[in-house]
This record gives structure tokens, C-alpha cells and sequence, in this order.
């Protein structure tokens, strides 16, 4: 049975239109889900920000995403503030989000995406990251400068670590764990940044064909063990 829900995310996916104006956006009112296409029972407004979240009685099936409905975005400026935590509300357990930009709903019965993705985590290993949903995977390991280009096989680049940023173990050392951080992913052409409470985690130039230049905004909720990601202050910055 196609829910009036699907029928909206299956229109969005078919119609959506590169936004037509630039300048800054505020994402997030505030206050409640509008602008905003998720699935029942996972996403809600607590103490004033986006909140995602799965128990032991309501897993997510597969990872999840509230999907930002206001249209594509290309080139841009993304900041926005998040907190994770694990089920106990600690940083000991399990617990992975992830905003994706430049992304395509791929099952939007299910409120999926795939595409780029910044990632973070309750871990220590992965926040910063640049990974790639449903697609080529980790593109870029925190710390690293990397040039993407072509391989022989499709969904197979070749990834060249070009350079250095800051050491992985000294980035994470600025992560404020259980508590609010702040992450801006910046997206120009192919070239794409992430940094985390001001230390850039990686500098990414992808040159291949599948590259996408333009894309859905969602913000990630992972299948697994019970976990919470909160998000507020999302600004977005167009050209």
C-alpha cells in the first residue's frame, strides 16, 4: 500500500529543482519537522533540536534519513551543530550519523538516500570522514588530502592520498564526546572540505564522471544497536 508519504518522497524525487536563490538559509525552525520528510517514529523535536532516534522495541530496518525537502543544492556552505550519544546516553556504545549532501533518494518508501556523505560518530575513528552512502564507501580517511579520479571498473576509483592535515588522533582530541559540536562541510566543483569545531578533517578533490555536482540534503540515522543523534543551528550558505 503506497502511503501519502511515499507519494511525497516519490514526487520529490522525481521533481526536485536546484534552489532559486541564493544567500543563507536557516534549515531548521526550531521547533517542529517542517521541511523536513523523514519516517514515523524515528525523528521528533526535543529541547529544540532535530532529534533521531531507535530503541530496542523500534530498530531501524536499514540506515534512515530525514530528507530536506526544499530542493537540490550544488555548490554551498554547510554548518550545523549535532550531538550523538549510545543507548545509556553515554559515548561507550554504539552510536553513527552522518549529514548527506549531493545525495539522491534511492527508496523513498523508506526515506533512503545515497551520495556524499560527513560523517561522525560516538567513536573515535570515523568523525570527519568523507564517505560515500550506498556507493564507493570511504573516500577519504580523517586527516587525509586526497585526488579521486576514474578507475578501471566503475564504483572502483582510484584514491591518491596527496597530502596531510592534521594528525586523525589530534582531530579527534578536539571532538567534544556526548556533548554539542560544530561541523561545516564546504562543497565547490569537485573540491570538498570537511571540518569539525574549526580543524579541517579532510580535503577532497574528486574528478570522476560519478562525482555528483548537485544533490538532496538528509541527515543520517544508522541501523544497529539503540542510539541518538541530535541536530540544531543548520545554516546553509548557496552562491
Amino acid at each position: 500500500m503506497i502511503t501519502t508519504m511515499t507519494r511525497t518522497l516519490i514526487a520529490l524525487a522525481c521533481c526536485l529543482a536546484p534552489l532559486a536563490h541564493a544567500g543563507e538559509k536557516q534549515l531548521f525552525n526550531g521547533q517542529d519537522l517542517t521541511g523536513w520528510e523523514g519516517q514515523p517514529g524515528f525523528w521528533s523535536v526535543k529541547d529544540g533540536a532535530l532529534t533521531g532516534q531507535t530503541t530496542a522495541e523500534h530498530p531501524a530496518k536499514e540506515n534512515t534519513f530525514l530528507i530536506w525537502k526544499d530542493g537540490e543544492v550544488a555548490d554551498f556552505e554547510l554548518t550545523f551543530k549535532y550531538r550523538i550519544v549510545d543507548q545509556d546516553g553515554g559515548t561507550k556504545g554504539f552510536g553513527n550519523s552522518g549529514v548527506q549532501y549531493r545525495s539522491r533518494i534511492v527508496k523513498p518508501e523508506y526515506s533512503v538516500v545515497a551520495g556524499y556523505q560527513a560523517d561522525f560518530e560516538v567513536g573515535t575513528t570515523y568523525s570527519g570522514i568523507l564517505y560515500e552512502e550506498k556507493g564507493r564507501g570511504i573516500l577519504a580517511k580523517r586527516g587525509e588530502k586526497v585526488t579521486i579520479t576514474d578507475g578501471e571498473q566503475p564504483g572502483k576509483p582510484n584514491i591518491a592520498v596527496t597530502g596531510q592535515l592534521e594528525k586523525s588522533e589530534d582531530i579527534q582530541a578536539a571532538i567534544k564526546g556526548g556533548e554539542w559540536n560544530e561541523y561545516k562541510v564546504v562543497a565547490k566543483g569537485g573540491h570538498l572540505q570537511h571540518f569539525i569545531n574549526g580543524h579541517q578533517t579532510v580535503d577532497v578533490q574528486d574528478n570522476t564522471e560519478i562525482g555528483a555536482r548537485k544533490g538532496v540534503i538528509a541527515l543520517q540515522l544508522h541501523q544497529g544497536k539503540p542510539m541518538t543523534v541530535q541536530y540544531k543551528d543548520i545554516v546553509l550558505k548557496t552562491e
